[in-house]
């Protein structure tokens, strides 16, 4: 779809960015396990590029099993060390331990809360908010709520969830929708 208006961060020559933005980014997602996928890459995106981390998705879901949380939780330094040399992810030790220790917070959290998507939507009072800002400009690095998130997620033993990674995983997940007004996804979402 060429001709169509999108959002600046997408380029203009990265087909799987463009997928990623035409059909996942901004539009509300409520399933558990792509929730966590969601956060895990978020996180992992800290110091990279989002286009970075993208190309290396179809990795994270390999080595990690899916994002399935109980197997997940269960990893031990043995499993930890393998993903380590697996070259299909940011092979960053913190991130990788961190994987491992909020896939057990989020079972935690998932017994709280009965799932995580009702433990993380909460934080959006369960609705989307629709911004209209009209350049990329605009959009806001961290808000209250992403700062909420992040406060609370670290109290519940997650990592990698800083107010600008909980802020990204908000519009990622459609908790805001960050489509610039002109983007043709904006009313879609």
């Amino acid at each position: 779809m060429p001709d169509l208006i999108r959002c600046a961060w997408t380029g203009e020559d990265d087909e799987l960015m463009l997928a990623y933005h035409d059909t996942e980014w901004g539009t509300p997602l409520h399933d558990d396990r792509a929730l966590f996928e969601l956060l895990t890459l978020e996180g992992a995106q800290a110091g990279r590029s989002w286009r970075t981390v993208l190309h290396r998705r179809e990795g994270y879901r390999r080595v990690f099993e899916g994002f399935d949380l109980p197997r997940l939780a269960a990893w031990t330094d043995a499993d930890q060390a393998r993903a380590l040399q697996d070259v299909g992810i940011i092979r960053n030790r913190a991130k990788v331990a961190a994987t491992v220790g909020n896939a057990q917070a989020a079972l935690a959290a998932i017994e709280e809360h009965g799932s995580l998507d009702a433990y993380l939507w909460s934080f959006a009072g369960g609705v989307s908010t629709v911004n209209g800002f009209t350049s990329m400009s605009e959009l806001p690095a961290e808000t209250d709520v992403s700062k909420a998130m992040s406060k609370a997620l670290k109290k519940a033993g997650f990592r990698f969830v800083g107010p600008t990674i909980c802020y990204a995983f908000m519009e990622a997940t459609g908790m805001v929708n960050d489509h610039t007004t002109d983007c043709f996804r904006y009313n879609q979402v």
